[in-house]
């Protein structure tokens, strides 16, 4: 899952990058409100954190354009400031949630998740399905033809990766953009080695192998008839 993060101080920024990460969501920062827009507008994702105060443009008119362009990503506003004429003015031009500052990280990640539960209610299903392979987005757990299967946070964003282009060939860039957040180097060999213990925990004691190399372009997640 791929959070937004639009929020101009560093050291709160990487608090938050960090955090998101360990707990298996890629995660785009945006350091200003021109970017964050940017952003906002032109990428899919699950969740929006979104500061008020942001130099280019507030947080406020991103969500207001947001809303106006029909992008319905769930969105939580950060501000260091409380009052509750600030938490209403949010909420009526289209956030979901209002977090103050400081806030714990354990906090802002519930939040995070419940929105995601709650918009996967109406737009997606909170479960991927493979052959005998799931994945459940909300619990994180992986199953296998009855046999739970424990992944790292990267191991399983890689795998719902590849669970949403079930069937279609995605090259090494794009994983490289979609679950580690950076340009492709194409002296690195990440994807390889994450690929390569992917396949010995879905595929090794099975039969039926559901990580396919195709040679030269990429990976595959799909049956093979």
């Amino acid at each position: 899952m791929r959070i937004l993060l639009v929020e101009d101080d560093r050291k709160i920024a990487d608090f938050i990058v960090k955090g998101l990460k360990a707990a298996g969501y890629a995660v785009d920062h945006a350091a200003d409100g021109e970017k964050g827009l940017h952003l906002a507008l032109s990428e899919p994702y699950d969740a929006a954190v979104i500061d008020i105060m942001l130099p280019g443009q507030s947080g406020l008119s991103i969500v207001e354009t947001m809303r106006r362009e029909k992008v319905r990503t769930p969105v939580i506003f950060l501000s260091a400031r409380g009052e509750i004429d600030d938490r209403v003015k949010g909420l009526e031009i289209g956030a979901d949630d209002y977090l103050t500052k400081p806030f714990s990280f354990s906090e802002l990640l519930a939040r995070v998740q419940a929105l995601i539960r709650r918009a996967g209610e109406v737009s997606e299903p909170m479960r991927l399905a493979v052959g005998g392979l799931s994945l459940d987005l909300v619990t994180r757990r992986v199953v296998r033809d009855g046999q739970k299967i424990e992944l790292q946070p990267l191991e399983f964003s890689l795998l719902e990766y590849l669970m949403r282009n079930a069937g279609r060939v995605v090259s090494k860039t794009m994983i490289m953009e979609h679950v580690w957040d950076y340009n492709f180097d194409p002296r690195t060999n990440v994807v390889e080695a994450r690929i390569c213990r992917l396949r010995d925990k879905v595929d090794k004691d099975f039969d039926r192998k559901l990580i396919h190399t195709v040679r030269g372009v990429g990976y595959v997640l799909k049956e093979l008839d």
